[in-house]
């Protein structure tokens, strides 16, 4: 049931604009992303549309009924191959009509599903898949939304074909098929609009971008933590804390918990924002926002002058997703850390050992052989072999499946990665490594 989930406890009105703006898409049956930075609470958004039924009524009125809404955390399944994503889906599909309550609908899916998984076969599967988004959509009236949650985990390993599948799920459910796409960076900046073309025209250039802060989330909470630990926050000490997280949802969260834990009230502000930086939980929030900018993006965040003004360029992408606020850092005590980080922004660029938690494995596997036959060209199966040679087979590896972890690759270590100095393309013969 619902009740399960914490995001049923919400008040209605949380991330209202938000909510809105996402399902002005999803009611013109087209697809949306959500992109913010880490900590912001993109998962808890989908949760509530997912888990909250006072929110759902309070955007779509009595018509909630006829939108469903599947949470499908892709955190899981990141390293999983194609077959085992749409499988992995149509359990979520199963699961959430469960949790709604649709038991005859529950029992018409589930019994797809069993029919699809006993013979065993990945293209029977999506098909009794497909029959099922058929049979909600076409003949139950429902419009299907599927919340593709830290989709960004699971988009280093994907394939052209999982856009095309979309597009199959889509085709004849139309405008009564929906997905939200939950993103640290748009789709576009992540790929090669050629590489998910058959879901462009759906997904493009639809973006929401969610700010680091809610008003009603936060006051819930809050209330909350106060709740379960019997204790009050002193309210002059919780206004510095919104003050030095700038409402940053998870930050707001456990700097209240570091001292709902039991810690004395410090009564000045220079003190607190020291101790913030002192605590695990907290470096550990504010190194997720750190690592997730690209390496101009950090050194422009060390580079920002201390007062508004003056013709500083700043990242339009910076300032959609709220971390730059008129010229400003929008969370101060993320300026401290990062000038910690400052010394590392000094040293090689190019430095595995600097670049490593920002690579995923593949990137990872893949600059070290460059690195390693720097200054010679090498050919894309060379490439294939090197990066993906740890698998059972490389036939299934196309020559789009390493340009597309190229042009990865290259957005984080290249100054501009549209023209490129390190990753250079030798047309027909491969790549070229220059440090």
């Amino acid at each position: 049931m619902e009740d399960k989930h914490f995001e049923y406890l919400y008040p209605e009105n949380t991330r209202f604009e938000e909510i809105e703006k996402v399902l002005s898409f999803v009611k013109e049956g087209n697809s949306v992303q959500l992109v913010s930075i880490p900590g912001v609470g993109r998962s808890n958004f989908l949760g509530l549309l997912a888990y909250n039924k006072k929110v759902r009524e309070k955007h779509l009125g009595d018509s909630q009924k006829n939108y469903h809404f599947v949470y499908l955390n892709f955190s899981e399944i990141r390293k999983k191959p194609l077959s085992d994503v749409f499988k992995f889906i149509f359990i979520g599909v199963i699961d959430s009509l469960k949790d709604r309550g649709f038991s005859k609908r529950y029992e018409v899916v589930n019994k797809i599903f069993k029919e699809s998984i006993s013979l065993k076969d990945e293209m029977v599967i999506f098909s009794g898949l497909k029959k099922a988004i058929d049979y909600l959509s076409l003949e139950k009236d429902l419009n299907v939304v599927l919340l593709f949650d830290r989709f960004e985990e699971y988009a280093p390993t994907i394939t052209s074909e999982f856009f095309a599948n979309l597009k199959i799920l889509r085709n004849r459910a139309k405008y009564k098929f929906s997905v939200v796409f939950s993103l640290n960076r748009p789709l576009e900046d992540t790929f090669d609009p050629t590489f998910f073309a058959d879901f462009y025209e759906t997904v493009a250039g639809k973006v929401v971008y969610l700010p680091i802060s809610d008003e009603a989330g936060l006051d819930f909470r809050v209330s909350y933590l106060e709740k379960i630990t019997n204790k009050k926050l002193d309210k002059t000490l919780l206004s510095q804390i919104f003050e030095l997280t700038g409402g940053h949802t998870n930050l707001v969260r456990l700097c209240a918990e570091s001292f709902l834990a039991g810690t004395e009230l410090l009564d000045n502000k220079q003190l607190l924002r020291k101790y913030f930086l002192t605590q695990k939980p907290v470096r550990s929030a504010l190194f997720a926002i750190w690592n997730f900018l690209t390496p101009q993006e950090q050194k422009l965040i060390v580079n920002l002058p201390a007062q508004a003004g003056g013709n500083f360029n700043i990242s339009p992408f910076l300032e959609k997703v709220g971390l730059i606020k008129d010229k400003l850092l929008s969370i101060p005590l993320f300026g401290d850390y990062a000038k910690e980080k400052a010394s590392d922004l000094k040293e090689d660029a190019l430095d595995l050992n600097v670049l490593s938690e920002k690579l995923t494995a593949l990137e990872y596997r893949l600059l070290k052989f460059l690195l390693e036959n720097k200054e010679r060209i090498v050919e894309k199966e060379e490439i294939i072999n090197a990066v993906w040679g740890e698998q059972k087979t490389v036939l299934g590896v196309t020559d789009q499946a390493l340009d597309q972890l190229i042009f990865r690759l290259r957005k984080k270590i290249e100054e501009n990665p549209n023209s490129p100095t390190h990753i250079q393309t030798i047309k027909g013969r491969g790549f070229k490594f220059i440090p």
